[in-house]
């Protein structure tokens, strides 16, 4: 089959993703093995590619937005073959520490991620365990679904730590794959929705999606925020961000990686009870929920489609700002 895998962590002008063949993965007794329809390209992706976070495995496959057809499937498994399934971010955990029994299994310490500690789907054909494949709402595309399973439920997580009260106010910092989603479904629970990016193109979307504002990324908001999501991994967006909040007010910060985190002025950054939150993965409630969510609650998906072959050129693209909405690939 068709790969890309990282080759030497570095910066994108360093090329360290090349295209390659690999056999077609065995799925173990609890896995099912999946012919890749679409996967999304997500800015955790850079980071493994970039050498932001450590290698956990020699020449990785990246990619964890996958949409598969199911091909076979270990002997341990019942999923029908031609299934529809979607391989996340999270893959596996132990199932039998206090956080995995307790339904908080993203913060296993023995967890494992799919494109970091596996192989991924920038590729023809992948691997899932069985309990992880998430079962995906009909009406959406491969090409709009795949989006949905790190940049939609990565969103739907950090509302949920916002704790917005009724008719509160939420800033969107960053406005790509996961802030375009995060504002429809703040939209949809009545928010206020204001919105930072770089972008005049994103500005322009975040209007036409029902925003009530979009400016630079780090210009204040019109009004105070109840709650504030950072999306993109710049550190120094925090302090614009907390100076936002409402005394009481939540930033949440959904980025496994987040370099240069600037000091901050107790007095005006943190004082009046204001909280920082992170978001470790999601847990597979969230998965389920977000899915069944968005099959009642239609969103509008943003995908610039990418071939395969051009899995280097959606990162750079990626890096570059040179969209809105998210990238996927295509085999």
């Amino acid at each position: 089959m068709r790969v890309w895998r990282v080759t030497e962590p570095g910066p994108l002008a360093s090329n360290p993703v090349a295209p390659g063949s690999a056999p077609v993965p065995e799925p173990e007794i609890d896995e099912l093995l999946v012919r890749v329809l679409a996967c999304g390209v997500c800015r955790t992706d850079l980071h493994v590619t970039m050498g932001d976070l450590p290698v956990h495995r020699e020449h990785v496959i990246p990619g964890h937005e996958v949409i598969g057809e199911v091909v076979a499937g270990g002997s341990a498994t019942s999923t029908p073959i031609g299934s529809r399934v979607g391989i996340s971010w999270l893959r596996r955990t132990c199932r039998t520490c206090r956080f995995c029994i307790t339904g908080a299994e993203n913060l296993c310490q023995e967890s494992e991620y799919t494109g970091w500690d596996s192989d991924g789907g920038f590729a023809e054909f992948a691997t899932v365990p069985e309990d992880f494949a998430v079962a995906l709402p009909e009406q959406y595309s491969d090409l709009e679904a795949a989006p949905l399973l790190c940049a939609g439920v990565s969103a739907y997580r950090a509302l949920n730590l916002a704790d917005l009260p009724e008719g509160g106010v939420v800033g969107i910092y960053g406005f790509g794959g996961s802030g375009h989603i995060a504002a429809q479904l703040a939209l949809a629970r009545g928010a206020r929705v204001h919105v930072m990016t770089r972008r005049t193109d994103a500005m322009e979307l975040a209007i036409e999606l029902g925003a009530s504002s979009a400016q630079g990324v780090a210009d204040p908001p019109p009004e105070p925020l109840d709650a504030a999501l950072l999306f993109p991994p710049v550190g120094d967006l925090m302090l614009p961000a907390l100076q936002a909040l409402v005394p009481g007010g939540i930033l949440v910060l959904p980025t496994i990686y987040l370099p240069d985190i600037p000091a901050m002025d107790y007095h005006r950054d943190l004082f009046w009870e204001k909280q920082i939150r992170s978001v470790t993965a999601n847990t597979l409630d969230d998965a389920r929920e977000f899915m069944d969510y968005v099959a009642a609650n239609p969103l509008r998906v943003t995908a610039n489609k990418y071939s395969l072959d051009e899995a280097d050129k959606a990162l750079r693209d990626l890096k570059g700002g040179r969209f809105t909405g998210a990238a996927v690939l295509v085999p």
